[in-house]
């Protein structure tokens, strides 16, 4: 499949790629067909793109949540990830949204609302959080520069 993107231009998806979301994501509920993209420019390597298939000027920036918080474990009910089929431990992947303002010492992540990924059965799902335990948003920037300057 071939899309044509706002931040990547023409790409090709090959289908064994596509994440289905089978109830969208949080605000998007009709956004259900994502490609995980990684950004070649951005270097450190941690900054992923959820890239909408049917919306092709639609995508989020995310990054694993153990690279700003090594102990991310948050709870979640059985019930919210059942859509996404059985899961294993090792056939898990989990990112989190970032948010990327003008001022970029105020980036921060989405801690409440982790997509779940089913790796094997490329479906997935955004649930939220309960308790307090995570923020909506955890500033990054800092963390993220000392990683970038430890490498």
């Amino acid at each position: 499949m071939k899309i044509n993107t706002k931040i990547f231009g023409e790409i090709e998806i090959a289908d064994d790629r596509i994440i289905s979301f089978p109830s969208g994501i949080i605000g998007f509920p009709e956004l259900t067909e994502f490609a995980l993209l990684h950004d070649e420019d951005s270097g450190s390597g941690a900054m992923h793109w959820m890239q909408s298939l049917q919306e092709p000027a639609f995508a989020m920036p995310v990054i694993n949540p153990l690279l700003v918080m090594p102990d991310y474990n948050p709870v979640v009910e059985d019930e919210l990830i059942k859509p996404i089929g059985e899961l294993l431990p090792e056939e898990i992947l989990v990112m989190v949204t970032v948010t990327v303002p003008s001022d970029l010492t105020k980036m921060s992540v989405n801690l409440k609302g982790p997509i779940i990924i089913n790796a094997v059965e490329k479906k997935a799902c955004q649930v939220i959080v309960e308790g307090e335990q995570y923020p909506v948003k955890f500033p990054v920037y800092d963390i993220l520069n000392a990683k970038k300057a430890g490498e």
